[in-house]
């Protein structure tokens, strides 16, 4: 095996090495992305219902009703 065969075989192995990162790198925002998803529409199952029970009540202050 040549010298430049090495060479071109270490230069594919760091395109292909940094190509993994960039996916890895992506793939990790998205399953974050995702978890602060899950955490957002756990939190509204939660307390979402307490939120418009205020506002229903606000609202009905405001028209006079209560």
């Amino acid at each position: 095996m040549s010298e430049d065969d090495r060479m071109q075989q270490n230069i594919e192995r760091s395109v292909a090495h940094h190509a993994l990162r960039q996916i890895r790198d992506i793939v990790d925002e998205e399953n974050a992305d995702d978890a602060f998803k899950s955490r957002t529409l756990g939190w509204l199952l939660r307390y979402g219902w307490l939120v418009l029970l205020v506002l229903a009540l606000l609202f009905a202050r405001y028209l006079g009703v209560i």
